[in-house]
């Protein structure tokens, strides 16, 4: 898990990473929370090559902002520094996981 506060490292490190999973959140915000293990798991277990950026949206509104995100849970999957899908509010684990590992494997494996 990694967590960014500045919106400066937040872009360089989405430039820099071949695979990033950006994760917009707040701790006011219940799908928020219950979502976050699940996806925890599914990268953790699933996807290790993808780093995972926790964001709070609300500690950090400028970020959310720069990347056109209003509304939490916001999930970005980026690859080779491109946004490849965006994900929002009511978030599929199982379409998310069919949609990381499509590219996942033809980057990775």
């Amino acid at each position: 898990m990694i967590i960014r506060t500045n919106l400066n490292e937040v872009r360089d490190f989405v430039k820099s990473r071949t695979a990033v999973l950006l994760y917009f959140f707040n701790d006011d915000c219940p799908p928020c929370i219950s979502l976050r293990p699940k996806v925890e798991q599914l990268v953790g277990e699933s996807f290790h090559r993808l780093d995972l950026l926790w964001i709070n949206s609300k500690k950090h509104p400028e970020i959310p902002v720069d990347f056109g995100v209003f509304a939490n849970p916001t999930l970005i999957l980026f690859f080779e520094g491109r946004e490849f899908k965006r994900y929002g509010k009511y978030v599929s684990v199982t379409e998310l996981e069919r949609d990381i590992s499509r590219y996942y494997q033809l980057l990775f494996e």
